[in-house]
């Protein structure tokens, strides 16, 4: 990889491996067959061509014209508006994070289950309030560890990353290879039916769609790259076509995979929380390594959701704190202890996060149903920061002549609106259907309507404590200066 300090070092295949190690992981395999199945092969292809491809060279088109603002969304939109939509485009990207931070403590556990008792009895015998108390407790110690400033798990977090691409790619080969080496059989019937991959376009397919445009979102962090391309013009569009080719053949041959291991007809409930495990341990049998892939898969997901964990409290409220307008800030969240952490802004953090942790236990019964709550809720939530990526796209091309860009995705303004409004109604569209919980309701109505009620509320609680904030700041601040 070119050193990223040089200029125009990068070429388009740096930009593709970078953003495909950035943007993709197993995982969003896994999580998108368990909602679709099979059929899930035509929804890759779709999401490719109409949203992952526009996305990527939007992102490269801002990058290039706001070079100097080191590709932070909240800086565009405050170069393309104001003052305050930057305060809320940097609210929205540190709030999305909350339950996302919510989640890693149940990915840990069910990683140690895995490697530890060699099995997914975990998520299935045990009790939501006694996970999510141990939940809390992990992630309060991540809290203050990150206070800490530690910065061991940042690079722990380097090589998990790494290790991690390298087991998806593992299992890509292995699961598409296994039928044919080991002649073991195929658990879906009529794979060679093309029938077996069309999608019913009805209103349960359209609630899937936020779990497809989270797996594909993030790719704004590739953005700082564009002006460290040679040629930028022609080898930064080149790497991101050839990014999302990468991630459609991975998500394809991936789903392919899945297939040969799981009945796509028979999905079971618990597969987004031990998918990933059970078809390690089937590939290990088959090969005859036992559970080498189960233990190398739980160690790697541990030491990368600890990473996470630990960055992802600091990081998104560093951005906050450092981007957005002062005066939409009260000071008191910008107290900073010896080590320059933001401590009452961490005190924030461990609060949002703890009621989010605690509360859906009270309701959801079954830690599975749990787990497959909140990982659609972040499937809900954390695609709101990227509307204000199409946001600032659509500004952009509003105002095309005032900005230079070594890359322009499109030069007719009209063209360029239109795209970015497309991407900002798909994004919207899928967050809002994502709303509808993805469990049986005639099998638990109380649980049902519970989730419904969590999900519309907590992204509306968590914008209107954006909107609140200023009001406290415009009064608190005031306050503070004439003391």
């Amino acid at each position: 990889m070119p050193d990223a300090s040089n200029a125009k070092t990068f070429r388009w295949w740096n930009i593709a491996l970078l953003g495909f190690t950035t943007v993709w992981g197993l995982n969003n395999v896994i999580n998108n067959f368990a909602n679709q199945g099979l059929a899930v092969v035509t929804s890759w292809i779709l999401i490719m061509i109409l949203y992952f491809v526009p996305y990527t060279l939007m992102v490269g088109q801002l990058g290039s014209a706001f070079q100097e603002a080191g590709g932070g969304v909240s800086s565009w939109v405050k170069a393309l508006s104001n003052n305050k939509l930057a305060y809320f485009a940097a609210w929205t990207y540190w709030v999305v994070h909350v339950p996302y931070l919510a989640q890693k403590p149940q990915i840990i556990m069910v990683s140690l289950s895995w490697l530890f008792k060699g099995n997914g009895s975990f998520i299935k015998t045990s009790s939501p309030l006694v996970v999510q108390g141990a939940s809390l407790i992990i992630f309060l110690a991540f809290v203050w560890l990150a206070s800490k400033g530690t910065t061991i798990l940042n690079n722990l977090g380097s090589i998990a990353g790494i290790a991690m691409f390298a087991m998806s790619m593992l299992f890509i080969i292995l699961g598409v290879s296994a039928p044919f080496i080991t002649h073991v059989p195929i658990a879906t019937p009529d794979m060679s039916d093309i029938h077996t991959y069309i999608p019913k376009f009805d209103f349960q397919y359209f609630t899937t769609i936020s779990m497809l445009v989270f797996a594909v979102g993030g790719s704004e962090k590739i953005s700082p790259y564009v002006n460290k391309t040679k040629n930028a013009s022609k080898e930064f569009p080149l790497g991101m076509i050839i990014l999302a080719v990468m991630v459609a053949v991975s998500a394809i041959l991936g789903s392919f995979a899945i297939g040969m291991i799981v009945n796509s007809n028979h999905i079971p409930a618990d597969l987004m929380a031990n998918g990933a495990y059970q078809a390690f341990q089937f590939l290990g049998n088959s090969f005859h390594v036992g559970n080498l892939f189960v233990w190398a898969f739980a160690i790697t997901n541990t030491v990368a959701s600890a990473a996470a964990l630990a960055i992802s409290i600091d990081a998104p409220l560093r951005m906050l704190l450092g981007d957005a307008d002062k005066k939409f800030i009260p000071k008191a969240l910008l107290k900073k202890n010896k080590r320059g952490i933001a401590i009452n802004g961490y005190k924030l953090t461990a609060i949002l996060v703890s009621i989010l942790i605690i509360v859906p236990a009270l309701g959801i019964n079954g830690m599975n149903d749990l787990y497959n709550w909140l990982l659609n809720l972040n499937s809900i939530v954390m695609p709101m920061r990227y509307l204000w990526v199409f946001f600032a796209f659509m500004m952009l091309s509003k105002h095309i002549d005032s900005f230079q860009s070594d890359y322009m995705f499109v030069k007719n303004k009209y063209v360029g609106f239109g795209l970015g409004l497309w991407t900002f109604f798909l994004t919207a569209f899928a967050c809002i259907l994502g709303m509808v919980p993805k469990m049986n309701m005639a099998q638990d109505p109380s649980s049902w309507w519970f989730q419904l009620a969590l999900n519309i509320i907590t992204p509306l609680a968590l914008i209107a404590l954006g909107l609140v904030l200023p009001a406290i700041a415009k009064r608190t601040n005031k306050e503070l200066d004439e003391i």
